[in-house]
């Protein structure tokens, strides 16, 4: 369904502004819209939250922000009157093509819509040197996103994203119970938990909680290799419930005894594992391996 910028106009005004659950229902409807649970669509419906995540965000007039999976666009909207401009990546084609559309009835010119995956988009040409994300990431490309993203030549200066729930406290973990995801997160930039969100703050309801995730990219530089830093985590988590030195001797190709020296070296506990090392435990590690990563 097309609807022209004036109709989409006039239908916005006869909406309960107030009622974000009743509008988006009605949009849904308007443009056929039927939200699919493989795309991770729930459409959030707290304006309070909405709130929360551009408070998060420190948004400045000079900013330049990726919003990835922006939806219906109310939280595009909120953005775009606080930045320069913002770059909404959206994969659905009947939402983009929406958000084209109520964008323009909205008189915001500060916005471009792009219609692709935001895992294989090139945006180094739509993005300044400066950039923030902010995101209501579908929950299945979470894992994927975040790796793409801290590791990027062209990193953002911070990212808000609303994540399931048990994935952001996953981020934020200490030891014992780190993993590679807590361990990348925080090697890149310092997480923080902002709020937990309830499952009935979106449409459809989902089955899991989720939470607003605040991540400042760390500026300085840590002087390691970083990919042969993460080929000594992944070894490290390589299997679970086995002790660190295990898991080391056997992907470093090492004899036990001679892991287990220089483990003792570093002041590592034999029955150690993977989850009770902090990132500066990695780091410690790591300098005492790194001639042994090809």
């Amino acid at each position: 369904m097309s609807l022209n910028k004036n109709n989409l106009a006039e239908k916005l005004k006869r909406l309960n502004m107030n009622d974000l659950l009743a509008k988006t229902r009605e949009l849904c409807r308007l443009f056929e819209i039927k939200p699919a649970r493989s795309k991770g669509q729930n459409f959030l419906i707290n304006e309070k939250i909405y709130d929360d995540l551009v408070k998060a965000a420190e948004l400045k007039l000079e900013d330049t922000v990726l919003e990835i999976g922006p939806g219906l666009g109310f939280l595009t909207a909120k953005i775009a009157k606080k930045v320069k401009k913002v770059i909404a990546v959206e994969l659905d084609d009947k939402l983009a093509d929406y958000l084209q559309t109520g964008i323009d009835a909205q008189g915001l010119e500060n916005v471009e819509i792009i219609n692709e995956d935001i895992l294989r988009v090139n945006l180094d040409s739509h993005l300044d040197k400066n950039y923030k994300i902010v995101a209501n990431l579908p929950y299945n490309i979470s894992s994927l996103f975040l790796r793409l993203f801290l590791s990027a030549r062209h990193k953002p200066e911070l990212l808000v994203l609303m994540l399931q729930k048990e994935v952001a406290e996953r981020i934020i973990a200490t030891p014992p119970e780190m993993s590679i995801l807590a361990v990348s997160v925080q090697y890149y930039g310092a997480p923080e938990i902002i709020r937990l969100v309830k499952a009935g703050n979106f449409w459809p309801e989902p089955k899991v909680d989720s939470a607003i995730i605040k991540i400042k990219i760390k500026t300085e530089e840590t002087g390691l290799d970083d990919k042969k830093f993460f080929q000594i985590v992944r070894i490290g988590f390589s299997a679970k419930r086995k002790m660190l030195k295990n898991n080391l001797a056997a992907g470093l190709k090492f004899d036990q005894k001679k892991m287990a020296n220089i483990l003792v070296e570093q002041g590592f506990d034999l029955k150690i594992r993977a989850e009770d090392l902090s990132l500066a435990d990695w780091q410690k590690l790591f300098a005492a391996l790194k001639e042994f990563v090809l």
